[in-house]
C-alpha cells in the first residue's frame, strides 16, 4: 500500500502529490495488462514521469483520465514493438530503426506538415504569427497595424500556437477528428485553459476517444523544465552523497541563489541523499532547474528501497533509525519550499523537494 505525506500549497492536486495519489490506479491498469512484475513497474513509472510533466497544464479533474489514457498508451506502444520485434527474428539483419536516421528526410516531412498546418489557419492568424515568429516583429507594433492592443496581440497568438500545434499533430498523425468535440477538445489542451477544458468535458472525452487520447500525450507533455539544466547523479556510497550535495551547490550557484540558501539547499540534500544509502542501498537524485511559476531548483530522490512503512511517523521531529546529521526529512522539509514524500513499502520511496529563488 503507497503512503503519501505532500506539503505544499493546500486543495493542490495537480502537482507531484496529485500525481502521487494515482500510483494504485495507474499499477492497476498495467498490471491488468502485463503479467511481469518487472516491465509493469516500468511501465508505471513512465506513465507517471508523462502525467507529472503535464500535471501542471491540465485542470485537477483531468488528471485522473490523463493518467488511464496515458497508461493505455504506454503499454500498447509496449506491445507493438515486442510484436514487431518478434515478427521480425527470424531475419538476419535488425530491422530496428538505426540511431541516426536521415536527417535531410525527417527535415523535410516537418517541414510540409508545418506548412499544411499553416494553411489550416486563418489568413490573419497566420500573417500575424510569421510577423511575429519569423520577422521579429513585437506585438505593440503589431498592435498598431491591427488596430488593438499589445496585450490582446499577445493572447491572439498564443491562440494560434496552441491551434497549429493540434494541427501540425493532424496532419503528421494523417488523421482527421472524428468527431466535432475533437478539435475544441485538442485546441483547449494544447493551450492550456483548464477553464475551457472543463467547459468542453475533456477528461470524459479522452476517455471515450481514442485518437484525441493518443495525441493527448505530445500536447500535454510539453515540459516546463528547462533540460538544459538537469544533473542526475547514481547514488550508491557515501561518496555519491557528496557528489548530490555538489551538483545541488553548482545548479543553485548557477541560478543565482544566495549563498544562504545554497547551503540549506545542500543541506537537505544531503539528508535525502543518505537515506537512500543508509536504507535502499542504490537510487538517484535528479537536481533539475524550473522555469515557472518563476526560477527555484527541483530535487528528486528515488530509491527502490524497502519504503517507509509510516511515512507520517518519519516526517515527526526526532524521528530517527540512524545517527545522521541529526535533520532527517522533517529538517529537509524545514529547509526547503515544497517538499513531499510518496512511499510504497517493499517497492521504493520517492522525495520531491523544491526551493524558489527568493528575489525572483
Amino acid at each position: 500500500m503507497a503512503a503519501v505525506e505532500p506539503v505544499g500549497t493546500p486543495g493542490e492536486e495537480s502537482g507531484p502529490a496529485g500525481v502521487a495519489d494515482l500510483i494504485p490506479l495507474v499499477r492497476r491498469i498495467v498490471a491488468a495488462r502485463v503479467p511481469d512484475p518487472a516491465t509493469a513497474d516500468d511501465l508505471v513509472q513512465e506513465t507517471l514521469a508523462r502525467v507529472l510533466a503535464a500535471a501542471e497544464r491540465v485542470e485537477p479533474g483531468m488528471l485522473e483520465p490523463y493518467a488511464i489514457v496515458t497508461a493505455r498508451n504506454v503499454v500498447a506502444s509496449m506491445w507493438r514493438e515486442q510484436d514487431r520485434q518478434r515478427r521480425h527474428q527470424h531475419r538476419v539483419v535488425d530491422l530496428r530503426p538505426p540511431e541516426a536516421p536521415d536527417e535531410d528526410v525527417l527535415a523535410a516531412e516537418d517541414r510540409a506538415a508545418v506548412a499544411e498546418a499553416l494553411t489550416r489557419l486563418s489568413d490573419r492568424e497566420r500573417e500575424t504569427l510569421l510577423a511575429h515568429e519569423v520577422s521579429g516583429q513585437d506585438t505593440r507594433s503589431l498592435a498598431a497595424e491591427l488596430g488593438s492592443t499589445a496585450g490582446a496581440v499577445a493572447a491572439q497568438l498564443n491562440r494560434t500556437r496552441a491551434r497549429l500545434r493540434v494541427e501540425y499533430l493532424l496532419v503528421s498523425e494523417r488523421v482527421e477528428p472524428p468527431t466535432e468535440r475533437c478539435r475544441p477538445v485538442l485546441l483547449a489542451l494544447s493551450s492550456g485553459d483548464r477553464r475551457r477544458q472543463r467547459e468542453v468535458d475533456a477528461a470524459r472525452h479522452l476517455l471515450e476517444c481514442d485518437v484525441c487520447a493518443r495525441l493527448s500525450a505530445p500536447l500535454l507533455g510539453r515540459g516546463r523544465r528547462a533540460r538544459d539544466d538537469e544533473l542526475r547523479v547514481p547514488v550508491r556510497t557515501d561518496a555519491d552523497i557528496v557528489a548530490a550535495r555538489q551538483a545541488a551547490r553548482e545548479l543553485a550557484t548557477k541560478l543565482r541563489f544566495s549563498p544562504t540558501d545554497i547551503t540549506l539547499i545542500a543541506t537537505a540534500v544531503s539528508e535525502v541523499t543518505r537515506n537512500i544509502v543508509r536504507f535502499a542501498d542504490s537510487g538517484e537524485v535528479v537536481v533539475a532547474a524550473l522555469e515557472e511559476p518563476r526560477c527555484g531548483i527541483s530535487i528528486v530522490a528515488r530509491d527502490a528501497g524497502p519504503g517507509i512503512p509510516d511515512v507520517e511517523r518519519a516526517l515527526q521531529d526526532g524521528y530517527s533509525t540512524y545517527q545522521g546529521l541529526g535533520l532527517g526529512l522533517p529538517g529537509a522539509r524545514r529547509l526547503m519550499d515544497e517538499f513531499a514524500v510518496v512511499s510504497e513499502t517493499g517497492r521504493g520511496t520517492t522525495v520531491t523537494m523544491t526551493k524558489w529563488r527568493g528575489d525572483a
